[in-house]
This record gives structure tokens, sequence and C-alpha cells, in this order.
């Protein structure tokens, strides 16, 4: 999951964009079908982390050839920890990258010239992970206990007590591994990770666990984000466009079925090393992530005014300024037909 890449892609951006440009040949790609002679343009799109049914409405365009029907040949290019996804998009190498709002202000903040156009997940998937005995619900109980979490992640547990009230000094934090092991060892009391990752983990082994969205609890900060750059906004509109047509159609299916995704995205990748219930479960718990009552009512990967508004103020607790300029909603206006 991507938070397991976060702090390492910051790593990466504070050596800077163009040194990092290089390591971009170290992303695995699925090409594009291009057994239709109106695919002409090509495009690539980066996406945030190792190939998994968290991008699974993206399989879906490609594999039913939506891109391929507006013309555009996409290829979709996997992260991971030697793969930072801001270094292709500036350099023109990807067209789109997916990436998150904190990461996009950083690299901002640096001179990259980019431009949220899109949200696919309404809510961030950051979670308090903890077992029924003793459940973590509201964020003041985490006063008194010990938190498994990679310390780099602190100034997000800070912002999230700082928003909450709490006293982070009564809270210890026991650096670990992004595993659920230590939680289930009883060497921790509860976990900081992704809603769709550790406790799918410890679903798929029989272990209920209760999460506390950070999300319900004022931590608002846009996730698996559509990046691009100014100037291809500027110069290649029609082919955004095009991309993220076909992303709106492909997660307006994956919405539909997150079975039939998570089964094309076992079948598309034998070698990742993915399984079919784990797949489907994490597709299952990502739904609500990515659809809210504005996608209901505006298209997917929509946003509002306000929750941008909330986006700055969390920025802001973390150490970043930011304002509205960073997010663009020209290209969704044109897909949507708004």
């Amino acid at each position: 999951m991507n938070d397991r890449l976060l702090f390492t892609r910051r790593t990466l951006l504070g050596a800077g964009l163009v040194g990092a440009v290089g390591l971009v040949g170290a992303a695995c790609g699925v090409p594009g079908r291009t057994d239709d002679a109106a695919a002409t343009r090509a495009a690539t799109l980066q996406l945030s982390w190792l190939h998994s049914v968290q991008f699974g409405g993206s399989y879906l365009a490609s594999d039913r050839g939506w891109w391929r029907d507006a013309g555009l040949q996409v290829d979709l290019l996997q992260g991971g920890p030697n793969a930072p996804v801001e270094p292709p998009v500036v350099a023109g190498t990807a067209l789109v990258g997916v990436s998150a709002a904190d990461y996009t202000a950083a690299a901002v903040a640096e001179g990259a010239p980019f431009k949220i156009i899109g949200v696919a997940m309404q809510k961030n998937p950051f979670v308090i992970a903890s077992l029924p005995e003793r459940p973590v619900n509201v964020p003041a109980d985490l006063e008194g206990m010990r938190i498994g979490m990679a310390t780099a992640n602190t100034p997000v547990l800070e912002t999230l007590c700082t928003l909450n009230g709490v006293d982070i000094d009564a809270i210890e934090v026991v650096p670990t591994q992004y595993s659920a092991q230590p939680l289930l060892a009883g060497e921790v009391d509860c976990l900081l990770c992704w809603e769709t990752d550790l406790p799918v983990a410890m679903a798929v082994q029989g272990v209920e666990s209760v999460t506390m969205l950070m999300a319900d609890h004022g931590y608002e900060l846009h996730s698996q984000t559509y990046i691009a750059t100014e100037q291809s906004l500027a110069e290649r509109r029609d082919d955004l466009v095009a991309l993220m047509s076909g992303e709106v159609r492909g997660w307006d299916a994956y919405r539909d079925d997150t079975d039939a995704a998570a089964a094309l995205t076992v079948e598309m990748f034998p070698d990742a090393g993915l399984d079919l219930q784990t797949q489907q479960l994490q597709a299952e718990r990502q739904v609500p992530l990515m659809f809210s009552e504005t996608t209901d009512r505006n298209g997917f990967a929509w946003w509002t005014d306000e929750s941008v508004q909330r986006n700055i103020e969390t920025l802001a607790l973390l150490g970043q300024d930011v304002d509205a300029s960073l997010w663009d909603r020209s290209i969704l206006e044109q897909v949507h037909g708004g």
C-alpha cells in the first residue's frame, strides 16, 4: 500500500525531482491494448504503488478498451519504492500520475508545475486499527496506548491529535515495520495503517479488527489523486480528457462489480503474488473511500471547494502552505459535461 511508500517518496523528492527521474526505469509497465488502429496517441499513467486492485478501475478501462475507443493507447506503469510518481510526470514520460495532495504540495514547493486534476479517494484511507478487546473508536482513546507505526508518519499522528485535542505525549509510539504482527502479538495496542491493507490482511486470517477512519475525525487529505503538469493541461488537453474519461468509466464499472475487478487484477498480474480473496475484500472496502454524495451528484473523481479548503487546513498542520490553485477541475468539467 502507498503508506509504506509515502516517506520514501518524500526522501526522493528532497533529493530533487530532476535527479530522481532516472529511477523511472525501475517501474514495470502494463501496455494498453493496441489491437485497434484507432489507438494512435500514446499516453502513460504512472501508478503510485505496486499492481493490485487498488488500481482496479484503471485495469478495467484498459481491458475493456475504453481508452482505445477514444483513440488513446495508455500504458500503466506500477510504482514502488524505486519508482516515485512525480519525476516521470515532470519529465513528460507520464502524462498523468496517481499521487496525493501532500506529495503534490511538496513537489510544487520545489518548483514542480503540477495541478491536481481528479480526486479518486474521497476519504483519506489512513486508519487507526485495533482489536475489539481494546478498541480505538475515537482519537481520545489513543491516550495511554502504544501505537505501532513508521516514525516518519509522526506528522500524521501529530495532526490527528492537534485536530482532536489529544495529548500526543500520552501516546507511546513504537516503531514497527508495516505488518499486523506487532498488534496480534500484543506488542502494541493499535496500528497506523490504511483501511484497505492491514485490516484486510487480518480479516483474511480470520482476525476481527476495529478501524477508526481518520478522515471521520478531521484528517482531510485527498489521496489517490490524479496529477498533470500545467504544460500538459495547455498542450495535451484532449489526451487528458480521454484518459480521465476512461478512468471514470473504469471506476464506475469497478463500483458495479468489485469481484470482477479483483478477478481481472489477479488475472492480469499472475506473477505479483496476489490472492483473490484478499483482492476481493480490498476492492469491497475501497468503495466507500472512493465514492460519496459528491461523486453521486457530479461524477467520479469530483471534489468540492469546501473539501479543498479542509485540505488546505490539514496541509498547513503538516507544514505545507498551499492555496486552492493547486486544484484544477477543468478536465473533469469536460469529462462530465459540466
